[in-house]
């Protein structure tokens, strides 16, 4: 028989050793701040399996005025490793940079180079389909995430405008880079519970929601779009130009429809870009707008009271000497009046006018038609163009500037100045968003620069460079009068103007008597023997305002299309009479240098 006293020191013992063992467990698991207790623990527990992963954000989609896509975010798998746990199975690496199409040595580098880092990106933007079929190979230390990768449905159409986005979508040009923190969602955030291979076992919870970024839409009408880049790219290519932009207005609320350039790139594939394809030209390019600043020199004529349109100005013997430099016109045009000193451009007309003004007047209503500062659009990079403000003007000084020469612009301060004159002298804002919320200024205020009657008065001189003794008369539309003006300028080089170098542009408006659009089109560098501005920027302006004028559907006036009928008819049959005279002129003098027969 056991003794008692055997009996109680066994259970106090057992109970001692069962007490042990609870403090113990209490303090690991229930008594907080002991140290390396349950806390403690937990952890180191957590830290091995609990992870927070970043959820990404989607980037607001870029529209045309119309809802037409321009820029949209797809989702796509970017594939990464952990550099210690990839390193451990080399037997993999052979397979793996096979389906990434990578050399194993590079890959082998690469892990190497990052061997005391936890995550290194494999292949960015694989689309969903082809990561999932690598992912099943369940290798050790090989993940993907998901991303979005920024897709342009207008391809080139679009590029200059809209821009691209790097590889982590944020802006890097265009209306990409000037609304980065509109278009920017933000990124959310999940807790996760891994294995030991790094896959996720457990979703453990939503941290943070991601935001997506909001919505932009923007002025451009893609179909209007289109048909800009289309017809300079034919121009462009036709007569061999090293560049070319357009501009198109929309002159009641000065947003700007369409704005293409020539060379263009594909934002969807930049492999093999061109860095000065980059530029958007008509809105960052400076030149000098020639000949398209007549029309302003006039308007400040006007304004002094001195000049009307009918006012005349000697402009004989075709030639005027301004110090040591002549100033010719290509012909002799005798004493005509302003309206045509416009139609025929003349130079020495402006120069009379220009040297009868204060320069400072001139200078002033280059600026309030918009030049030497910002159209105020926001686009990276914008260009401000150079209007002089001299102390001293020389003579040949003052000629020059007030036939555009000694000044810079853009294709879009021109065709912002040429809209003043469509509005009756307002001047609009111009933009590149469509105004559909104070966030983008809406409802900013026209400025009325210039008086009603002196614009009007200048766009009906304007109608007649495109009339049939102008040097426009490429750039008549079929049912819809034009006011516009022609400009030639000789480039600027090394040593001064180059001499066969050229600008073409031509800035105009349509329908006359009530513009609805205003469109500047640049042609740079043409070499292919024709350089005027009438000859290869009129007709891509004709080409582009026809069409967008049916696309506004704005009717056309019946009586002209009567009336082109009958100058087409008219041109034919003189054309077919000068044909017949000198087939005829031909045959005749081949006959009267034969030999008579013997």
């Amino acid at each position: 028989m056991i003794a008692r006293w055997r009996f109680y020191f066994v259970v106090l013992a057992l109970l001692v050793v069962v007490g042990f063992m609870l403090t113990h467990l209490a303090r690991l698991q229930v008594v907080p701040g002991e140290e390396k207790g349950f806390e403690f623990l937990q952890g180191q527990g957590d830290a091995r399996t609990v992870r927070t992963e970043s959820i990404a954000a989607y980037r607001g989609v870029i529209t045309d005025r119309h809802g037409e896509p321009l820029a949209v975010s797809t989702p796509v798998v970017s594939l990464w490793a952990n550099p210690q746990v990839l390193l451990q199975a080399p037997e993999v690496w052979s397979a793996l940079a096979g389906e990434l199409g990578k050399d194993k040595d590079a890959l082998a580098e690469k892990l190497n180079r990052y061997r005391n880092k936890e995550f290194v990106y494999l292949r960015r933007h694989m689309p969903p389909q082809d990561a999932e079929k690598l992912l099943a190979n369940d290798w050790p230390g090989v993940y993907g995430r998901t991303e979005y990768q920024r897709y342009y449905p207008a391809g080139e159409v679009a590029a200059h405008l809209v821009g691209f986005t790097d590889i982590d979508e944020r802006g890097r040009e265009g209306m990409e880079l000037a609304f980065e923190d509109w278009l920017q969602g933000k990124s959310g955030a999940k807790q996760v519970v891994k294995d030991l291979k790094g896959r996720v076992i457990k979703d453990d919870g939503l941290l943070r929601a991601p935001q997506p970024g909001q919505d932009l839409m923007l002025s451009v009408d893609l179909r209007m779009q289109y048909l800009a880049y289309r017809e300079l790219k034919a121009a462009v290519t036709r007569h061999k130009a090293k560049s070319g932009s357009v501009v198109v207005l929309d002159t009641e609320s000065g947003d700007v429809l369409a704005v293409a350039n020539q060379p263009a790139y594909n934002p969807n594939d930049r492999s093999r870009i061109r860095v000065d394809a980059l530029r958007n030209r008509a809105l960052t390019d400076q030149f000098e707008p020639g000949s398209t600043m007549k029309p302003l020199t006039v308007l400040a004529a006007m304004e002094t009271k001195r000049y009307t349109p009918g006012t005349l100005i000697d402009t004989r013997p075709g030639y005027i000497r301004v110090g040591k430099k002549t100033l010719l016109d290509p012909i002799n045009y005798g004493v005509i009046d302003v309206t045509r000193i416009l139609t025929k451009s003349s130079q020495v007309g402006i120069t009379k006018m220009a040297l009868d003004m204060e320069p400072e007047h001139v200078r002033d209503i280059f600026f309030r038609l918009g030049f030497g500062q910002s159209t105020g659009t926001g686009f990276p990079g914008e260009g401000v163009g150079v209007l002089p403000n001299k102390s001293k003007w020389h003579p040949i000084e003052r000629a020059n500037f007030a036939f555009g020469h000694g000044l810079s612009v853009t294709t879009l301060q021109l065709a912002q100045a040429y809209n003043v004159l469509a509005n009756r002298g307002e001047k609009q804002p111009l933009s590149l968003v469509r105004r559909a919320g104070a966030a983008f200024g809406e409802g900013l205020p026209a400025e009325q620069v210039v008086e009603p009657k002196l614009a009007d008065q200048v766009v009906k001189m304007l109608t007649t460079v495109v009339g049939p003794d102008g040097t426009a008369k490429r750039a008549r539309l079929d049912g819809y009068q034009v006011a516009g003006k022609t400009g030639t300028i000789h480039k600027v080089g090394a040593e001064g103007y180059a001499a066969d170098r050229y600008i073409g542009v031509f800035a105009g408006m349509a329908p006359a008597n009530d513009p609805k659009v205003v469109a500047v089109v640049v042609i740079n560098e043409p070499t292919d023997g024709k350089y005027f501005g009438g000859e290869v920027a009129a007709p891509v302006f004709a080409n582009v305002t026809q069409g967008v004028l049916r696309l506004m559907r704005v009717p056309p006036n019946e009586k002209l299309l009567n009336d082109k009928q009958k100058v087409t008819s008219t041109e034919v049959k003189t054309e077919a009479q000068k044909e017949i005279r000198e087939t005829v002129e031909t045959v005749s003098s081949t006959q009267s240098k034969r030999k008579p027969l013997t």
